[in-house]
Order: C-alpha cells, then structure tokens, then sequence
C-alpha cells in the first residue's frame, strides 16, 4: 500500500523497453439522432480514413449511416449525469436504438467488473464517492478540449472533474473505496514492457469507473473510432510497478486475434497505461530506466491538477464491426493495489466508419 502522507512503497526503476509508442440502466426514453453539428474527424495516422462529420455515400435505409452526419448531440449535458445515456451522447453516439434502425440499445454507468457503479464506503479519506469517477466534460485545464460537439466523457479512478469543477478533488489522494473491485475477464495482466522486472505482480482494482455500452450498429458499418486521451499521476514513479492505473475498452465479441476483448493497446500490446509507449505530453526525463522525450511538451497539463506527471496526448482507436448486428463496449479505468495516485481517461468522437480496418491505436498529429 503507498501511504497519502509519508512514506511511499519503491517503484521500479531498472530499464526495459516501451512499445513505440449508482447507477442503473439508463432510459433512453425515444431518443433521437441529436443535432447535426459538425464531427472533428480524426486527423491521425489511424487504420483508416477519418471520418470528418459524414460517414460518405451509402445507402439511404434507416438501419444505415449512409452519408448522415454523426455526433452534435452533447451541448447542455449535466457533468454528473445520472443518465448513462448522456454519456454515450458525450462521446458523439447519439442514436438511440428502435426496430428497424441502429443505435445504443442500453447504456450503464458500471464498474470494472461490469457491475453497477455504487457510492463505495468512502475509501480512506472517508468522503469517497465513486459516481464522481464519471463526467461529462466540456474541458479539462486550458488547452484540452473536446474533439467533436461540446462536451467529452471522462473517467476516473479519481474524480472526472476539471479543477474548477464542483465535486473535484486532488488527482494525488483521492481514494473512494476500500474494498477491491472486481476486474474484467483476463485481467489484472502484466504490461509486456515490464515483463522479467516486475518487483510485484499488478494489484486489484480499486476506485474503478466505466461506461458499458450495448449498441446496434449499423448495416453498412464495417469499422469504429474514438479518441482518447489519457493523464496519469502514476507518471514518473511508479512504472513497472504493482500501483497503475489502467484504461480499457472492451470490446464484445472481441476481434479476431486479440487475446481479450480489449482494443485500446500500443504496438507491445501494452494496456494504456504508465507502461504504455503513449505517453508524450510531459517533460523530458528519464523514469523507470527510459528516456521519455515527451515531444508534446507539458503545457497541456496546465490546470488539469496534472502538472509534472504526463498524458498521452489525444489518440485514436480502431476497431472492426460486424454490420447490423449487436455489440458491447465497455471503457473502465481502475487503480491497481490501492486508491490513490489517480488517472482520468477523456473519450471523444465515437464513429462509425463504413471503411474495414485493423484493431489499433495511434496518435493523433498535433
């Protein structure tokens, strides 16, 4: 356990090699397909074209995207909604699901194991509060901004808050649970780069937060996206260490080849996370035995309560579907070994794409 005042457990510091890089169903009530506001297609060396606002040419059935334009339907949303609807519609998947269409089926706010996302007992700072691990964004410090519409997702194992949100707290300290989380099937799993220098072996879950989305995709769909954005106070100390935080997104059924479900991972297979070869947006140092040349800079960590840790910059994630059929995605970010030492994961500009893809993640060109 690493102690909020005092001593702090040794992280692992030899060398190793990076990759290169409560609430209950939702009611989606009759819903609707949202504005139509202009998407900010991806700009990233992803796996695929971006997609900008349209989807392109395609049949004009209601069960397809054809050439509708997608996202536009996140202005005005409440940052602790209770809705998990609100935070399918946060990350610009706006269409609710009627016979005959596509569209989100069911939306949950959950846990890491999938289970409903309680209050927690108040953790060891005993004013612990696990619904503050979701929010809906409309920025986060200064120069972090949604990348389509108005508002983004957040996720938290502390609290998904912008400093000057109400309901924040210090990304440093906030642990809300003191009993361990269930995880997803296959995990908790060790980082490939840290692989022969692990000193533990990866803790439990805690103060874990997701969104679990069942969806109906569209007839002519071959593929998703999304970005992601990732910020870690686990960053420069505790690399290849038993305390990380992790992101995932779980994909169901999973795609071919991959040894789980999820889709979000570096060239090593790395989970995003301080083990991943993501992380640009810091200063340039050497940690855990690895020079990190941070080519982002660290000014978008200014006013995140970030400051002198690192973020992943924005990122895309690929990922192939099959056409007019049901799927899952469940994005869960959790602390292993305990509750402190916080991460937040923003999530933005959900497509569907009409192109076939690999699974995979890039970054996106500032």
């Amino acid at each position: 356990m690493r102690y909020l005042v005092g001593f702090l457990v040794p992280a692992c510091l030899m060398a190793f090699s990076f990759g290169c890089s409560a609430g209950s169903s939702a009611d989606l009530g009759s819903g609707g397909t949202g504005g139509a506001g202009a998407g900010n297609g991806s700009t990233g060396t992803g796996f695929g074209a971006g997609s900008g606002g349209s989807t392109g040419q395609g049949c004009s059935d209601p069960a397809c995207i054809g050439n509708a334009m997608q996202g536009g339907c996140d202005a005005n949303l409440a940052i602790g909604s209770s809705n998990a609807m609100d935070g399918a519609k946060a990350i610009g998947l706006c269409q609710v699901y009627a016979a005959g269409g596509w569209g989100v089926v069911q939306a949950d706010w959950v846990r890491s194991d999938g289970s409903p996302l309680g209050m927690g007992d108040g953790g060891l700072l005993g004013d612990g509060d696990l619904q503050l691990g979701k929010g809906i964004l409309t920025h986060l410090g200064g120069a972090v901004t949604p990348r389509e519409g108005a508002s983004m997702l957040g996720l938290s194992s502390g609290s998904a808050r912008d400093p000057g949100d109400p309901g924040y707290h210090s990304v440093a300290n906030y642990w809300k649970d003191n009993n361990p989380h269930g995880a997803p099937p296959g995990y908790p799993k060790e980082a490939p780069s840290c692989q022969g220098i692990q000193l533990n072996p990866t803790g439990s879950p805690y103060d874990s937060a997701g969104l679990r989305l069942k969806i109906h995709t569209p007839k002519d769909a071959k593929s998703i996206s999304y970005n992601l954005n990732f910020h870690t106070y686990e960053f420069p100390n505790y690399i290849c260490s038993e305390y990380n935080d992790f992101f995932v997104a779980l994909l169901t059924p999973k795609p071919a080849n991959l040894p789980d479900g999820n889709i979000s991972f570096d060239t090593m297979g790395n989970n995003v996370s301080v083990n991943a070869g993501f992380l640009q947006v810091c200063d340039p140092q050497n940690a855990g035995g690895k020079d990190f040349p941070c080519a982002l800079g660290s000014a978008d960590l200014g006013g995140t309560g970030f400051e002198g840790h690192a973020a992943t910059g924005w990122l895309e994630t690929k990922a192939p579907v099959a056409p007019d059929t049901e799927i899952t995605l469940h994005f869960a970010i959790w602390d292993s070994g305990d509750g402190v030492l916080d991460s937040t994961v923003l999530i933005d500009n959900f497509k569907f794409q009409l192109s076939d893809t690999m699974t995979g993640t890039t970054p996106i060109p500032k």
